[in-house]
C-alpha cells in the first residue's frame, strides 16, 4: 500500500518544462563564466584577421570553422587551426558554465540556443556565417 501511495504521489508531481532561450541570462558573473569569457576575449583579437579575410566563419552550431583554407600557407593554416582548436572548447565551456549557473546541465540546450543567437548578433557585417544547411554567406 505504501508503495502504491508513493507511486501516486510521484506521478502527481508537476513535470518541469524545459527552459527556453528567453529565460537565459547570458550575463551571469559566476567565476567559471568570467574565466572562460576572459579566455575568449584574449583570443578574439587574433581571430579577427581571419574573420576579416573570410578564412574563418561562424558555424551554424556557434563554433568557429575554417571556411576557406586555400588562401593560407602552411604556417598560417597552422595558426588558424590552433586558434580554432582553442576557441571552440572555450565556447563549449562557456555554455556549460552558463548552464551550471542557471541550475544544471538541463539548461544546456536553452543556453546554447541563446548564446548562438548572441554570437550571430555580435558577428560583424562582412564576416561569414553558415546556415543550418551548411551554406556559407556574408553577414550583411
Amino acid at each position: 500500500m505504501k508503495r502504491l501511495l508513493l507511486l501516486l504521489a510521484f506521478l502527481a508531481l508537476p513535470v518541469a518544462a524545459a527552459p527556453s532561450p528567453d529565460q537565459v541570462n547570458l550575463d551571469l558573473g559566476t567565476p567559471p563564466v568570467v574565466i572562460v569569457k576572459h579566455s575568449l576575449a584574449q583570443r578574439a583579437s587574433r581571430l579577427v584577421r581571419f574573420y576579416d579575410a573570410g578564412i574563418i566563419g561562424l558555424g551554424a552550431d556557434g563554433m568557429v570553422k575554417l571556411r576557406d583554407p586555400s588562401r593560407l600557407n602552411l604556417a598560417q593554416r597552422q595558426i588558424a587551426e590552433k586558434l580554432i582548436d582553442n576557441e571552440n572548447p572555450d565556447r563549449n565551456s562557456l555554455i556549460y558554465a552558463l548552464a551550471e549557473g542557471h541550475g544544471g546541465q538541463g539548461w544546456e540546450p536553452a543556453v546554447r540556443a541563446a548564446q548562438i543567437q548572441r554570437w550571430k548578433a555580435q558577428w560583424h557585417s562582412g564576416w561569414w556565417v553558415e546556415d543550418a544547411q551548411g551554406r556559407w554567406s556574408i553577414k550583411p
